[in-house]
Formats: C-alpha cells, sequence, structure tokens
C-alpha cells in the first residue's frame, strides 16, 4: 500500500481555554487575600488600571467620571442575589494626579511642598519607631539582647548565632548540632559547649531538643531533678497513657510521692518561647454575611470590604490611544484596555458567582442556621451545582479558601459539605459532621453519668437514634477528634474519682 501526503479539511467541535478565560478560573478559587496582591500586580502592570478610592477620600473634590467602574459597594442588604452594574465616569489620569499640582504651583510662582513625603525624617518613621517600642517582643530579640551581655568570645559568639537562628516560636532547636558544626568548622564538642551555655538564657527551657530536655532544665533551675524525676522524665510515655502503676514501678515511690511529681511536672512549660509576641496572625474575613431576618428568613450578602473596586480610565486610554505612533504601541495599548475590561467584567462574575453559591448553600443548610449542628444536612457539589446551573468544578472552586460569616460562627463554605451515613429503617441520611457532633456529646456526658461507653456501646446508641454507623466509623471519628480511647478514659475516670 502506497504512502502518500494529501489535504483535507475535517470540522469538529473542541473547548480552547484562552487566557482570559484561564484568569477567569483562576480568579474563581482565590482567597480575598490572594485576590488582592493578584489585583495590586495587575494594577502595577496595567497602566488604564485604577483602584476607586473615592469613600476613602471624602474630601476629594466630585469630578465628572469618564470609566469603567466594578461596583461592588452597590450590593443590596439582605439580596438573594445581585446586580452589579458597569457605570460610566471619568476620573483624571495617573499622569494628570502626579504632574497637575507641581504644575499649577510652578506657574504661580510657588514652591512644591515636600514637608509630607515619606522619606527621611517623616511622621511615617516616627509611628514606626512608637510601634518598635509599644509591641511585645520576640523571641529572637529577647535571645539577642542576651546574647550581647553573655561575655561570648569571638569565636563562641559566631556559633550562639548560628544557634539562636535554629530556635523556632517555641523556643525550640531545630538545629542540627554536627551539621552546625561541620558547617562551620569547628568540633562537634565546642558547639555543645556554647549550647550549655544557651540553655541557661530566659526563659527556662529555650535551646531544648525535645519536650524531656526541656522539662529537665525547668527542674533544675528549680533544683528540682532528682534519679526520681529524672525516671519520671524517661517514662513520659507511660505518662501520657496515664499508666500510674508502670510509673510508680520505674520511679520507685508510693502515690502521694507520685502525684506530687506529676503535679509539679504539669507546673512547668513546655513552650517557653510561646510567652512572646510573635508576628500577629492575619485575621480571617468572610467573604459572605449570612444574617436572620423577619419571618425566619435569612439574608445574604457579599463583604463588599473584600471585593476590589477597579476603574478603568477611558480618558488615559483616549489619550495614550491618540498618541500611539508604532504598531507595537497601538497593540500594548488595546491589549491593556482588553485586559482591564476582562478583569473589571471577571471580577463581576466572580462577586455574582460566589453570592449563587452562598445562597444555595443557606437554603440547603437553613436547618443547621437555625438549630445547630446536628441539624447539618448531608451536601455534596453536585446537590450544589445542579441547583444553580453550573458544574461542580465551578463549584468546587468557589467554595475554596472561602468562608461565610453565620451568627452561629465563621466557618469555610467546604464545612458545608458533608458525607452522608446512612439512617436505619430507610429514614433521611444524616451528616457525617452531626454525627460527629454526638459522638462527641455521648463521651463528654459520661463523666457526669459515671459511665464510660465503648465504641461498640456508642454505635448501640446511635443506632437507637437512627444513625447507621460501623464501629470502625466511630473508631475514626473519634480519633479524629483527639478523643481517648474507652480504656483511657476509664482510667482517668477513677483517678479524677
Amino acid at each position: 500500500m502506497a504512502l502518500g501526503a494529501r489535504l483535507e479539511m475535517r470540522q469538529g467541535q473542541g473547548l480552547v481555554i484562552t487566557p482570559q478565560l484561564q484568569q477567569a478560573i483562576k480568579l474563581l478559587q482565590l482567597s480575598n487575600m490572594e485576590l488582592e496582591a493578584y489585583v495590586e500586580g495587575e494594577l502595577e502592570r496595567n497602566p488604564l488600571l485604577q483602584r476607586d478610592d473615592r469613600d476613602s477620600e471624602p474630601e476629594a473634590e466630585a469630578a465628572p467620571r469618564d470609566t469603567e467602574e466594578y461596583a461592588s459597594d452597590q450590593i443590596p442588604d439582605g439580596a438573594a442575589s445581585v446586580e452589579m452594574d458597569i457605570n460610566h465616569d471619568a476620573e483624571s489620569s495617573p499622569g494628570e494626579r502626579a504632574t497637575g499640582d507641581t504644575a499649577e504651583a510652578q506657574e504661580a510662582g510657588g514652591t512644591v511642598d515636600w514637608s509630607k513625603a515619606g522619606k527621611g525624617g517623616s511622621f511615617e518613621d516616627l509611628d514606626d519607631f512608637e510601634q518598635r517600642l509599644t509591641r511585645d517582643k520576640t523571641l529572637p530579640e529577647h535571645l539577642e539582647d542576651q546574647l550581647m551581655v553573655a561575655g561570648f568570645s569571638g569565636p563562641e559568639l559566631a556559633v550562639a548565632r548560628v544557634l539562636a537562628d535554629g530556635v523556632d516560636e517555641g523556643g525550640y532547636l531545630r538545629c542540627d548540632l554536627a551539621e552546625t558544626a561541620e558547617r562551620l568548622g569547628c568540633d562537634l564538642t565546642f558547639v555543645e559547649d556554647v549550647l550549655r551555655m544557651l540553655q541557661r538564657f530566659e526563659p527556662v527551657g529555650v535551646f531544648a531538643r525535645d519536650v524531656r530536655e526541656c522539662l529537665m532544665i525547668q527542674l533544675k533551675d528549680r533544683d528540682r531533678c532528682d534519679p526520681a524525676m529524672m525516671a519520671l522524665l524517661d517514662n513520659l510515655d507511660l505518662l501520657a497513657r496515664r499508666d500510674m502503676p508502670g510509673l510508680r514501678r520505674a520511679c520507685g515511690v508510693d502515690d502521694e510521692d507520685l502525684k506530687e511529681m506529676i503535679s509539679e511536672l504539669r507546673a512547668l512549660t513546655p513552650r517557653p518561647g510561646a510567652a512572646f509576641g510573635g508576628d500577629p496572625a492575619t485575621p480571617v474575613a468572610p467573604d459572605v454575611f449570612i444574617r436572620e431576618g423577619l419571618g425566619g428568613l435569612w439574608h445574604v450578602e457579599l463583604n463588599s470590604d473584600t471585593l476590589p473596586r477597579l476603574l478603568v480610565d477611558q480618558r488615559y486610554h483616549a489619550r495614550v490611544s491618540a498618541a500611539a505612533r508604532t504598531d507595537q504601541e497601538k497593540v500594548f495599548v488595546a491589549d491593556c484596555m482588553a485586559s482591564a475590561n476582562w478583569l473589571v467584567k471577571s471580577l463581576d462574575q466572580r462577586a455574582k458567582t460566589i453570592l449563587k453559591v452562598a445562597s444555595e448553600i443557606v437554603r440547603q443548610q437553613d436547618g443547621f442556621l437555625a438549630f445547630g449542628v446536628e441539624h447539618l444536612r448531608p451536601l455534596n457539589l453536585k446537590t450544589v451545582a445542579e441547583a444553580i446551573g453550573m458544574h461542580e468544578s465551578t463549584v468546587s472552586r468557589v467554595t475554596s479558601n472561602k468562608y461565610i460569616a453565620t451568627p452561629r460562627g465563621m466557618f469555610e463554605m467546604k464545612f458545608f459539605f458533608t458525607s452522608a451515613i446512612q439512617a436505619t429503617e430507610g429514614g433521611e441520611a444524616h451528616s457525617a459532621e452531626s454525627v460527629r457532633h454526638r459522638i462527641r456529646q455521648l463521651i463528654e456526658a459520661e463523666r457526669a453519668e459515671a459511665e464510660v461507653h465503648s465504641d461498640d456501646r456508642i454505635v448501640e446508641i446511635l443506632k437507637e437514634t437512627g444513625v447507621d454507623i460501623a464501629r470502625r466509623t466511630v473508631a475514626k471519628y473519634r480519633e479524629a477528634m483527639r478523643i481517648p480511647s474507652s480504656v483511657e478514659r476509664r482510667r482517668m475516670l477513677k483517678q479524677t474519682a
């Protein structure tokens, strides 16, 4: 059979993901903080994009605008859906804002006032200085202060600084001494000697390599590190299992001495560095608010503070388009305009999609909002996607890294999607989260009833209430909630009795 080349035409359909579509998909799964960072990058890259700061600058003159605005602040309270109109306004271009005041001052024969510049002796520097004075000292700063007055020699100070850099937030040393000695070109014994001197620093227990060493340093500081206490430190695993007979044999003490030793151990600090300030935790801002209204209705609204408000500067676009001479300049201006318009529309669509998904979640989980976690219904992505007419992948992206503020607290959107556990006698299925809550309630009630339930007994109780669950599932949920086994709970109950 002879092979030959020929031309032919075929017609077919295919899905092509354009760069604009990729951008829209990416925006869906970004959290509000990631979205803010992305928008900042687009503002720096695209000269036609501006941030709408009219509300934050009330003293600015209200001028007619000729720009496209992403009006996220126009969301009505309690709306089940939102219409974000794109208004056409005008604002002076970045170049006009940067040069207008200076040009007018020079024409009037005046000088430019640089007193508010943010460099060299400004009030911003004073604010930073005041913040350094008033904020809590961090653990690295506290260790550095002690290094400066410890009287180390040159080589000792060099090793001490390296070891101090290896201390984590809890105060534990996380670097390997042998590797540090090899990297610094010194003997391991020299590094160990420096470490022993560093372990005398405050807070007591810092520079320890594990929990046992941390507690031992604190006991030595209290002059309570006797052989019996050392034996207790060597058998911390028995203490975690509350094996009191084994501890008595290992330490060679009676019940009263053992209780006293355990009390002293509990008075110590397993994380000595936790008392010092660190980087402030970034608070989580909700993307959606849910508020209770009249007649048992739930009002769903977007958090406008987390939605970037952007403008497309039409006036500046007209100026640069008229000034463009080469084809490369014209293509660049056209690409910036198309990118800016698409970003505004993508942000608008993202907000609408989040609101649709959140509204459907509220409709499905109204029992949880009204009565608590026991009434949380099993829910999956497919159910929500079919209800709002979207694909499951879209719903999955929307619910990633998004938070809902409800009267019962703030939850991630993924919290409301739980697997189903079948009910006995063909009843309505139960949510896995509600079943975990019931298991926790049964175990918490054991102390009042003075009776410890085994996993099999918990299965029987749940089946009596209509939950068809296996013993291994109960054990899995119990371990996920960090609840000890029935044997350990029974031992703990006897000790406190």
